[in-house]
């Protein structure tokens, strides 16, 4: 239980958002790694932590972008926004130093973007699980000086992609130990939506961790009409089921910021401790 270990701010110190002169923030690297598992090139966004250095081993987060996003989504153009914001919370020593990934989720041999909310398009963001552990944890571990172990890989992510940090999170338990999720989709556990029905990939009562997350984390805005009601349903779930995680709504957050800027806050205030 993780409970008393972080205090949720619902709001985010604008501070922590102002680019400061006396600060170093990471690098951001733009690069394509190979996917044996889609036989394509992919791309990927890195954000090093300020004054990497490779004789340090560093954890490492894993960000997933939305339904018809893309890498960039998470990121913006860097010069504000997330990694502003986690330069200036390992500056204050309210983060860890971290490396954090960003990847193209989408995942399909075939096709190179979603058609929409429909069950192909969802299959290839399920299928992102496949390209994560056989491809891209591989090409990190390559390129970067990391830590490994479930103690030192986080993941989170953001509608969809929070949809599929649940997944991978709840699938890959020895590896990953830190599991958020900002306004996940439905279709984790069986569900109706405005769109479609989804079958779900797990069943709801099987929605419960065998090997705990050190931090399990959902949050939604207040306003969300895109998502509605799912991300509470998914904490109803877990309640049930007696899981330990962290649930809060940000007040009159719709599909967007201040939601996505403060779920990214918390969870990176909470991890790798």
């Amino acid at each position: 239980n993780t409970s008393s270990a972080v205090t949720i701010e619902t709001t985010t110190p604008s501070q922590i958002l102002s680019k400061n002169w006396n600060v170093q923030y990471g690098e951001l690297v733009k690069a394509r790694y190979w996917s044996n598992t889609w036989e394509k090139y992919r791309n990927v966004i890195v954000l090093l932590p300020p004054n990497y250095d490779s004789s340090k081993q560093y954890p490492v987060m894993y960000a997933l972008h939305g339904l018809n996003q893309d890498e960039t989504y998470l990121i913006g153009d860097g010069n504000s926004g997330f990694r502003i914001m986690l330069g200036n919370m390992i500056n204050q020593g309210l983060a860890k130093e971290m490396i954090v990934v960003f990847p193209y989720i989408f995942a399909s041999k075939t096709m190179d973007q979603a058609s929409g909310f429909d069950d192909i398009s969802s299959a290839a963001y399920d299928n992102f699980i496949n390209e994560l552990t056989n491809d891209l944890m591989p090409y990190i571990k390559k390129t970067y000086s990391v830590a490994e172990g479930r103690n030192n890989t986080a993941i989170t992510g953001f509608s969809m992609g929070g949809r599929e940090s649940l997944y991978i999170g709840y699938k890959l338990q020895n590896q990953i130990g830190y599991v958020g999720a900002i306004a996940p989709a439905p279709g984790l556990t069986p569900a109706n939506d405005w769109a479609s029905s989804h079958k779900g990939m797990i069943s709801e009562s099987e929605f419960k961790f065998a090997q705990d997350p050190n931090v399990l984390m959902i949050c939604c805005g207040t306003a969300d009409s895109v998502v509605g009601t799912f991300p509470k349903s998914y904490h109803d779930i877990l309640t049930r089921n007696g899981e330990s995680h962290y649930w809060w709504e940000i007040q009159g957050s719709d599909h967007g910021d201040p939601a996505v800027t403060n779920g990214l806050y918390n969870f990176c205030k909470a991890i790798f401790k």
